[in-house]
């Protein structure tokens, strides 16, 4: 992974190479307390450590019976789902992967409707057993199957923590079951049995994604200068300080499209604490410099665009042709247009004193995503560390799921008398 932050500098709001360097003491003095945090395997610390704690054996020994399926349907919320679905999503295999990660019914009914359960591996991820989403949803799936006729227990395995309603559920039925690593927060364990079962039933390598997560982690360092993560970590950070409230993140392949999404919940979870963070805006390049580009060109200063793209791709040439004003698109390739998209936006932004860092992987496959997802995380934690934030809890994510579980009838929840209470003013 590489980080240019050099149009970060200079823009507007206003970020000197003069505070990056007064900033550097800060950063060694969070590389410190992560490195003690990892070492000492801290809570949230330890997901830095899963480059090498991390089984691969164990996961394919767990998905070894669903080898032969057409399909892998992935039942789980936020950090449960979102890992899996970047990987999945960014790699090419004959086995399809699916995700029922909201409770739309519409759209679950249309998703079950559309598969052969007999032929579909169901995973079903939850650290506690208790999610409710993920719970109904796999009830859901559970009866779609037995409808059909098809056994569940022979095409279902779980994700979860020690105890709880899902690990209960496994060991009635003797389901293969893979353990949620211990003090990992679900947002950050896309390099775990959480992120990479659906991938191992897709025949991806496994130990290129943790290979390629440890080459990030070798490179985290005492100074920003010396380290990709920590550069966009405490770069983020010091624009966010100085008023970038808003991370416009675009990256320019089809294939990291998720990736921005799994990027969003880290950033928005782990940073909006305390009256602070940097709202996360999920776009696509180049589609979005259609749609979003005049707003961070031309809108309010207050925001951040990064651009991610590889530098290496599969391209298609463009076609000769005879249309008046479109000749000198002919002889040219798709991936060429797109890196000139890629460049134009660039120096668009600049020009318009918009901040903006680029990163850069060599190619969209296992190993440069281990070090893409690795390099973020560790970014995110630098950053927490920086502003001094609780990174690893979610405590505004908590009390929304008390407020539902209340409305539905789960317990008795002071969240739930704040929704019953709330007042209306309602047009009609």
């Amino acid at each position: 992974m590489r980080t240019d932050i050099g149009n970060a500098l200079g823009g507007e709001p206003a970020l000197t190479r003069d505070a990056l360097d007064e900033l550097d003491a800060d950063v060694a003095a969070a590389h410190e307390r992560i490195a003690d945090g990892m070492a000492d395997r801290e809570f949230g610390y330890r997901s830095l450590n899963l480059p090498e704690t991390a089984d691969p054996d164990v996961i394919r020994n767990a998905v070894a019976p669903f080898a032969d399926s057409d399909a892998v349907l992935t039942v789980g919320i936020g950090g449960s789902a979102l890992g899996a679905a970047t990987l999945t999503n960014a790699l090419e295999s004959d086995i399809d992967a699916y995700f029922l990660d909201n409770v739309d019914p519409e759209h679950t009914t249309r998703l079950l409707d559309s598969l052969d359960l007999s032929r579909t591996a169901v995973n079903v991820v939850s650290n506690s057993g208790t999610t409710a989403e993920t719970l109904s949803n796999f009830l859901v799936v559970r009866d779609a199957m037995e409808r059909e006729g098809v056994d569940w227990t022979e095409q279902t395995f779980v994700t979860t923590g020690p105890e709880g309603n899902l690990r209960n559920l496994a060991n009635k039925h003797d389901l293969p079951a893979l353990d949620v690593p211990e003090g990992v927060p679900g947002r950050f364990s896309v390099l775990s049995t959480v992120g990479l079962a659906a991938a191992a039933i897709q025949g991806h390598d496994l130990e290129a994604i943790l290979a390629g997560a440890a080459d990030e982690r070798d490179r985290l360092a005492g100074s920003l200068y010396d380290s990709p993560a920590y550069a966009y970590g405490a770069t983020t950070y010091a624009l966010a300080e100085r008023g970038a409230v808003t991370n416009a993140f675009m990256p320019y392949a089809e294939s990291l499209e998720t990736f921005a999404e799994w990027f969003a919940q880290l950033w928005a979870e782990s940073l909006g604490k305390d009256g602070q963070g940097q709202t996360p805006a999920r776009a696509l390049g180049a589609t979005d410099q259609h749609s979003q580009l005049q707003l961070y060109r031309a809108g309010p200063r207050d925001k951040l665009v990064t651009l991610v793209r590889p530098t290496e791709r599969e391209d298609r040439g463009i076609p000769e042709t005879d249309l008046a004003g479109l000749s000198y698109l002919g002889g040219q390739s798709l991936g060429t247009l797109l890196d000139a998209e890629f460049e134009a936006t660039e120096a668009s932004l600049t020009a318009a004193d918009c901040p903006n860092v680029r990163i850069e992987i060599d190619r969209v496959d296992e190993r440069r995503l281990g070090e893409l997802l690795f390099g973020m995380e560790a970014a995110c934690i630098c950053y927490g560390e920086l502003a001094e934030l609780s990174t690893f809890t979610q405590p505004a994510v908590e009390w929304g799921k008390k407020a539902a579980r209340g409305l539905l009838g789960g317990g008795e929840f002071a969240e739930a008398e704040a929704v019953r209470g709330k007042d209306r003013l309602v047009v009609e």
